[in-house]
């Protein structure tokens, strides 16, 4: 089973990478450098510091594992054949301050448990630019296939994980993938249910009859 959720795992995450470097080198999607290069600081603190808490291999945490070689391949495709054009807002900054912080804190007090729980929390609050849109728009514009095969990653990740942290970062990647997919959902319902009644609706057209004139 150990072996089956590796395989799993790192085919998905592999499909993952290569679909969303396509859409990038073809200009149909323009993700932020300078975020996704958060993204990379935040997976790589958080293998290093699960590791590091009690002597893991990097197979004992493969959802970590592939996000990190993913998010550094997607940061690169990004850099060389993307749309740099896309600024990096406020929100984005903080967030990579937050970890470039929590970075610090962890080389200075070796607290590997207390660093990577507060990591896993810089990682749910990265999506709530996402959450607030999806909330808010009339219109989804995120691929079912690409989120659902990043929360089938994580289920299967559970097999073979070895140690809290390891189930910690799994759970928090299906947590925060559930509940973009019931956005997604959410949305579609609202959008089909409001082409329903525009549809089903009747005009009624009233001819009144014109006066003649003596």
């Amino acid at each position: 089973m150990r072996e089956f959720s590796i395989i799993a795992v790192t085919i998905i995450t592999i499909i993952i990478g290569v679909r969303y470097c396509i859409l990038t080198i073809k200009k149909k999607i323009k993700p932020v450098l300078d975020m996704w290069l958060f993204f990379s600081i935040a997976v790589s603190m958080s293998l290093v510091t699960y590791m590091a808490n009690d002597n893991f291999t990097l197979l004992d945490n493969i959802l970590n594992t592939a996000d990190l070689l993913l998010v550094i391949t997607v940061t690169v495709v990004i850099y060389f054949f993307g749309d740099t054009s896309s600024k990096f807002t406020s929100f984005d900054k903080s967030c990579l301050m937050t970890v470039i912080a929590i970075s610090l804190f962890w080389f200075v007090t070796k607290t590997h448990f207390l660093s990577h729980i507060m990591v896993q929390s810089v990682l749910v609050i990265a999506y709530f630019p996402v959450i607030r849109r999806l909330w808010q728009s009339k219109e989804n514009t995120e691929p079912y296939s690409v989120w659902i095969l990043i929360m089938i990653a994580p289920i299967f990740a559970l097999l073979s994980s070895k140690g809290i942290l390891a189930s910690i970062y799994s759970i928090r990647a299906i947590a925060s993938t559930v509940i973009l997919l019931i956005l997604m959902l959410r949305v579609d319902y609202l959008k089909n249910s409001i082409s329903n009644q525009t549809g089903n609706g009747k005009i009624i057209r009233i001819n009144i009859p014109k006066k003649k004139r003596v």
